[in-house]
């Protein structure tokens, strides 16, 4: 969909615009609900009836439309060159992103002069999964209360999440249970052919992070190393550290501090492999919306903006601990935690009805706590971990020990008080048997993380919105051939 003409002719925001424009979003006390939302962009499209337009994608699993606005600019074929895309809530409980849709919108529909130099349409989808975002809005009103979030926290299990139930066909591995949801950011997909896509996830605590795509770390002379070092500014220009510790996972290549390339399935799967582990075990989904897109020749980006901000995040002084050994106890202690889970859940048992979500979801998530643990001990024994760990390594260990097991015991703690309250046989004695384990699991990581710190939302969507702000410019100077 991109186009050339005039192209030269276009000046492109500079890193310091971008800085400055990051900073400048609105002070908000809460992330709007799913309705809000949608009747925040609604209420865009009626007052600038001229310069946004809505398509329906689709509909969600409870028929709840999908929609998809797209701002095209001025009528001059100059001022849309490029074609974008911002996809948000494809995590459900990663609503930083609603904000940053919001003020984008908002400042593209009022700013001649910010359009003209994005130079591209602009295509927002604001929610891909509105019925998983609803069992997330508990926690919504006071997102700076972590004990709060993780009691109300859902993330559907691996093959319902949109993200990650695109077609993929790879050695032993075959998915193809594409959901409702899923066909409609494809269409969007399809629909905008976008020169660069972002797909707004966020991470819960730490330092900031990002993935780029290959496409955009092998473009023939595409200034990637400008990027690279805008980047690494926005963090510390909103008062956020810049991610120092462990990846999400051992395998991605590391471009720059806090920059990791985003890969591919195939390489995921290859390195798993390598590992002795089953790299497609049940449960296991399909490609994401980024290598969906790459399809198109597409640049995307990840930008993983934290809720919660760490000082040590960004430390990467010598820890005074193993790197293997610190892989180890934290291997010891999510099996420990695994055996626990899976013990309650199987004396739960099977019912003949269909599950409601968050039971489905804690079948699918509690045997990834024993899986991580034999990942990261096959991690242990590998040559390259006998070495001393960093500061933020350490942190960053914990904190992903912390996270899964909050994350997924209060999922499942809260999946037994809802069957208790139905009527479901054992689940009320269930729940009450692991609440105190939970409470205990709450209060060690309180005492471990008491340094954590809520940030503010305008400085987490002012992160986001300025790495949307770079990848734009960005990708105009590539095609720009600068």
């Amino acid at each position: 969909m991109s186009h050339t003409s005039g192209l030269t002719a276009l000046e492109p925001l500079t890193s310091a615009e971008i800085l400055e424009r990051a900073a400048g979003l609105p002070a908000v006390q809460h992330y709007p609900s799913v309705d809000e939302l949608h009747e925040a962009f609604a209420a865009l499209a009626a007052q600038h009836p001229e310069q946004m337009s809505v398509t329906r994608l689709g509909h969600s699993r409870a028929g709840e439309p999908i929609l998809l606005y797209s701002i095209t600019g001025e009528d001059d074929e100059e001022a849309r060159v490029l074609s974008g895309l911002l996809a948000g809530g494809v995590h459900p409980n990663e609503p930083i992103g609603s904000w940053t849709m919001l003020h984008l919108a908002e400042q593209l529909l009022t700013e001649e002069r910010l359009r003209r130099s994005l130079a591209s349409s602009w295509h927002f989808l604001p929610c891909a999964d509105p019925d998983s975002m609803r069992l997330n809005e508990g926690w919504f009103h006071a997102p700076e209360d972590r004990e709060l979030y993780f009691q109300n926290f859902y993330r559907p299990a691996g093959p319902e999440q949109v993200e990650w139930t695109f077609p993929f066909r790879y050695k032993a591995a075959h998915f193809d249970a594409m959901l409702p949801e899923t066909h409609a950011l494809q269409r969007a997909i399809d629909l905008t052919r976008p020169d660069f896509y972002l797909p707004l996830h966020n991470a819960e605590s730490g330092g900031a992070y990002y993935y780029l795509s290959d496409t955009l770390c092998a473009a023939p002379g595409s200034r990637v190393e400008p990027l690279h070092e805008l980047l690494s500014e926005l963090p510390a220009a909103m008062g956020v550290p810049l991610h120092r510790g462990e990846p999400e996972a051992a395998h991605f290549e590391i471009l720059s501090p806090g920059i990791f390339a985003m890969g591919s399935l195939e390489e995921a799967y290859d390195w798993v492999e390598a590992l002795g582990l089953d790299p497609f075990p049940e449960g296991s989904t399909g490609e994401s919306s980024t290598g969906y897109a790459s399809r198109c020749g597409t640049l995307s980006m990840v930008a993983e903006m934290p809720q919660w901000k760490h000082r040590l995040a960004d430390d990467i002084s010598p820890g005074g601990a193993s790197y293997a050994s610190a892989l180890r106890d934290q291997a010891a202690a999510l099996s420990a935690s695994g055996v626990l889970l899976m013990g309650v859940l199987g004396r739960l048992g099977t019912s003949a009805a269909p599950e409601p979500p968050l039971l489905r979801a804690s079948r699918a998530f509690l045997p990834l706590l024993g899986q991580a643990a034999q990942s990261q001990r096959a991690r242990a024994e590998d040559p390259a971990a006998q070495r001393e760990a960093t500061v933020a390594e350490l942190h960053g260990l914990q904190g992903i020990l912390h996270m899964l097991r909050l994350r997924f015991g209060g999922m499942f703690l809260r999946a037994l008080e809802e069957l208790g309250q139905a009527g479901s046989p054992g689940a009320a004695s269930l729940a009450e048997e692991l609440s105190p384990v939970y409470e205990n699991w709450m209060s060690e990581a309180a005492e471990q993380e008491q340094d954590l710190e809520p940030i503010p939302i305008k400085d987490a969507a002012g992160l986001q919105y300025g790495a949307v702000l770079a990848l734009a410019a960005h990708t105009l100077r590539v095609r720009q051939g600068g």
